[in-house]
């Protein structure tokens, strides 16, 4: 580690939780991370020989796909405490985000099926804890080419009606509409949970919840896409032509019942609750580069940690890093245990630990100089993953406006 961890509380059990992940982070997830960012073609990262299947397996031979499923369904939700999620998060946004995101995104769909005590819902909870190949993946489809943002604002204007809608006849759900190219494992998911239109009238309030296998017919898929950063992610769209859903998969068939849930503010927590544990890692490791090349590279004789300047810098993305770490924990151990949870600060924290993240890796490569612009470290790569967040389930400032609301 570059400086000293403040930790006086870790169990001895969350420590073996840390370092087993940081064990896997470092030897399996950081050099896939970065061999898949170097891949031209998005379609090659998930390609059959690619590592990203390696490092997918590996993950479930660990057993971390089971961390928020319950034990009588195979999982080890129980034995996860509040403090070891945010060591887990924060190691694995260490190692890599994009695949960080994959792997986590993976688990969605199962882990929320548990919550449901339908016996199909539960027997796929159980067959996804015994899943060691990686052959059940999970995906979330919630944003649509003409609907990003707006579900974070939701609203009841029938103008903003999700595009994706769904309509009963007899046992089946007819299922038509588009969910966008930025639905993480979109082009490999077997298992989605699905947000869609049931009333239309009611705009972004009118919806409900599936959560379906995508082998269905009707389903098909759009191309892996090409972007900037976080490469190691798979992300494409989700399209729904006439798909007949058997109704059983509609999980919850009343938006009325989404609305009482609170789903807005769950979903505000829950997601911007992850990403802030996942980059507030980033961040970490953005700067750990920094520190551990200030102390090698040599400018006027001495290791360019001893100029002032870059002392300084130093010093003040460590107070950054540090204070988006601690707020993140903070908001992450008090949400864990309380309903409802503070979307406020689950957004702040998202906000925080994404924008510390940028900034850090912006000025990482600065220390880096012209070295920090190529792909022999990886800085670049850092900062191009952390900008990505900065607009990832959600734009920053649409997050803000939705989560003011709950103030």
């Amino acid at each position: 580690m570059s400086y000293r961890e403040i930790d006086v509380d870790l169990s001895e059990d969350q420590k073996a939780m840390r370092d087993m992940v940081r064990k896997f982070g470092a030897e399996v997830m950081r050099p896939a991370g970065i061999e898949l960012d170097k891949l031209h073609d998005p379609a090659d990262v998930v390609s059959d020989r690619s590592v990203y299947w390696e490092v997918l397996k590996k993950y479930r031979e660990l057993g971390l796909h089971r961390t928020d499923i319950p034990k009588g369904l195979g999982g080890l939700q129980e034995d996860m405490d509040p403090m070891s999620r945010v060591l887990m998060g924060e190691e694995m946004g260490y190692a890599d985000a994009g695949l960080t995101i994959s792997l986590g995104v993976s688990n969605m769909p199962f882990a929320m099926a548990a919550l449901f005590p339908d016996p199909l819902m539960q027997d796929l909870a159980r067959k996804y804890c015994e899943d060691r190949e990686g052959k059940m993946i999970g995906c979330w489809a919630i944003t649509e080419p003409d609907h990003g943002g707006d579900w974070s604002l939701g609203g009841d204007d029938p103008k903003c009606a999700p595009s994706v809608r769904a309509v009963l006849k007899g046992d089946e759900y007819i299922v038509n509409g588009e969910k966008s190219s930025w639905v993480s494992n979109g082009t490999i998911a077997t298992h989605a949970v699905v947000h869609v239109c049931l009333d239309p009238s009611k705009g972004m309030v009118g919806t409900g919840l599936s959560i379906m296998p995508l082998d269905l017919p009707g389903i098909s898929r759009g191309k892996p896409l090409d972007k900037m950063g976080q490469r190691p992610l798979n992300q494409g769209a989700i399209i729904f032509e006439d798909a007949r859903i058997p109704k059983e998969y509609m999980v919850i068939p009343d938006p009325a019942i989404m609305e009482g849930l609170g789903m807005g503010e769950q979903i505000l927590a829950g997601a911007n609750g992850g990403m802030a544990v996942v980059f507030a890692g980033l961040a970490k490791a953005a700067f750990d580069e920094a520190f551990r090349y200030s102390k090698e590279r040599i400018q006027g004789g001495v290791p360019i940690f001893e100029h002032q300047n870059i002392k300084l810098k130093l010093f003040k993305l460590f107070t950054m890093v540090e204070a988006a770490r601690a707020a993140t924990r903070r908001m992450a151990l008090y949400n864990s245990v309380t309903q409802p949870p503070s979307a406020p600060h689950a957004v702040a924290c998202k906000c925080l630990s994404t924008e510390t993240a940028t900034y850090v890796a912006s000025e990482a490569i600065q220390i880096f100089g012209g070295y920090g612009l190529t792909r022999e470290y990886p800085v670049e790569k850092m900062f191009r993953d952390a900008r990505a967040a900065m607009i990832e389930d959600g734009v920053n400032e649409t997050l803000s406006l939705a989560a003011a609301e709950f103030l």
